[in-house]
């Protein structure tokens, strides 16, 4: 059952027999075994500056009394006794409450998401040259860019003092496209990413959307810049996608929830966001997206969550601890980007339900608005959010009128939801996201959403 990169002692019935041994010692007793293998490329402006393969091998324990939590990380497995003991000690030195772990029925299982990735590392760095290639050939105004692969297939072995053991793999990939253009003191800069945990050849064949990085930060050059004002804007799936995730998503999450008495009246169940159209959801058990797995890092099955449904807030994102503080169910969204962290409340793949308004009725009645695609970059602090559109056009009488460039979205993500006018029927799963939280940054997850109407957003 382990993967051939771990060590052949550290078979399951030995890490279950450590298990057994110390499990008496605390409340709850897991160990989590990590094996990844991956290539990493990057280029800026022509120059390779990393090229790489690899593979790292490690784990953790963690163990958990009276309320208080202990941690050990290694990547050298004949020490797993060691850190058993290590995570036991850091417990109970802690601990000094209660044990609020959500109960969960144990799990046996093995399942597998690897793909085969049969491109040779020449073939990977030749494709980043080849895209780089058409970064670069767009026009003398581009000055810099850049553009970075990377793969990775992993193999995670969790066992617990309950009877839990899974064993669970998958595959990632990622490439991400960048272009800045400059005209005297003026720079634009586009981006595009892609990512697939499908088929390697889902990276293949992008010159289209390389070719719109480019020539969208040079066109941006000679662009108008949007007058500030408060408009009806319509977003694309691409960028509603991301406000679904970056502004809604984070406060579902519990463990922002249940620290915060102000937000946990704020995120009330039962509390109206949106109109009776609204639906938003959470989710890796559907699988094929980025933010998919059978399991959590907790050992917890996949579930989707709906969150809002007919536009009252009915759901919020668990752990087994935040489950257990708060009285409700895990939802398996217990999370860590690799062994040296611990798992935490994480986003899988974040999505707002498709509408029933035609795409182009969405422009009806507006006679001066904004229409935003894509996604430059943007930032949430608590309820506020601003993010930069890729791309943007004025409104006007109802049609998309002239491109106008420097578009920011901003506002409060709660005033922002009632204020969604109109769904609509499109929709579209954007893969390309990397999630940030507690310093673990590029966490893989998927975002979807249909095109959305939205009335008094702040443009600037």
């Amino acid at each position: 059952m382990v993967n051939s990169n771990f060590n052949q002692k550290w078979v399951p019935d030995v890490i279950e027999a450590l298990i057994q041994k110390y499990k008496s010692q605390v409340d709850f007793l897991a160990i989590r075994l990590e094996s990844m293998e991956g290539t990493e490329i990057l280029l800026r402006s022509g120059k390779v500056e990393t090229l790489s393969t690899g593979v790292s091998v490690g784990g953790q324990v963690r163990a958990y009394h009276r309320g208080g939590w202990g941690l050990s990380s290694f990547n050298k497995l004949d020490t797993l006794e060691l850190r058993v003991q290590e995570a036991i000690a850091a417990a109970r030195w802690v601990g000094n409450d209660e044990n609020n772990l959500a109960p969960l029925a144990p799990v046996r299982d093995q399942k597998s998401l690897i793909i085969p990735i049969q491109a040779t590392l020449a073939q990977k760095r030749d494709l980043c040259f080849h895209y780089d290639e058409i970064l670069r050939s767009q026009s003398d105004q581009i000055v810099s860019n850049s553009v970075s692969y990377n793969d990775s297939t992993q193999t995670v072995i969790i066992a617990n003092s309950e009877g839990t053991l899974i064993e669970q793999a998958w595959s990632d990939l990622e490439m991400r496209f960048g272009a800045t253009a400059r005209k005297g003191d003026v720079v634009q800069t586009a981006r595009e990413t892609v990512g697939s945990r499908l088929a390697f050849t889902d990276l293949e064949g992008l010159d289209t959307q390389v070719k719109s990085a480019a020539s969208r930060a040079v066109s941006a050059l000679d662009l108008p810049v949007v007058q500030g004002d408060t408009y009806t804007v319509v977003i694309d799936p691409v960028l509603a996608g991301l406000f679904v995730h970056e502004a809604f998503g984070h406060l579902s999450e519990a463990d922002m929830i249940y620290e915060n008495p102000d937000l946990l009246e704020v995120m009330a169940l039962g509390r109206r966001f949106g109109t009776e159209d609204l639906q938003i959801f959470d989710g890796a058990s559907i699988l094929g997206h980025r933010g998919s797995y059978f399991y959590d890092d907790e050992g917890v099955p996949a579930t989707t969550t709906q969150l809002i449904k007919d536009g009252v807030l009915v759901g919020r994102l668990h752990s087994r601890e935040t489950a257990g503080k708060l009285g409700e169910a895990p939802t398996g969204n217990a999370r860590c980007l690799d062994y040296h962290y611990a798992p935490i409340v994480r986003m899988t793949n974040t999505w707002i339900g498709r509408g029933m308004t035609p795409v182009v009725d969405l422009f009806n009645d507006i006679p001066v608005g904004v229409y935003a695609k894509n996604w430059q970059g943007g930032m949430t602090n608590g309820e506020m959010f601003t993010f930069t559109a890729g791309e943007a056009w004025m409104i006007r009488n109802g049609k998309i009128a002239e491109p106008v460039r420097d578009v920011t979205l901003s506002g409060n993500v709660f005033q922002t939801l009632g204020d969604i006018e109109a769904i609509a029927n499109d929709f579209f799963w954007d893969e390309s996201g990397g999630c940030g939280k507690g310093g673990q940054n590029g966490l893989a997850v998927g975002c979807g959403s249909p095109s959305l109407r939205i009335r008094d957003v702040i443009v600037a």
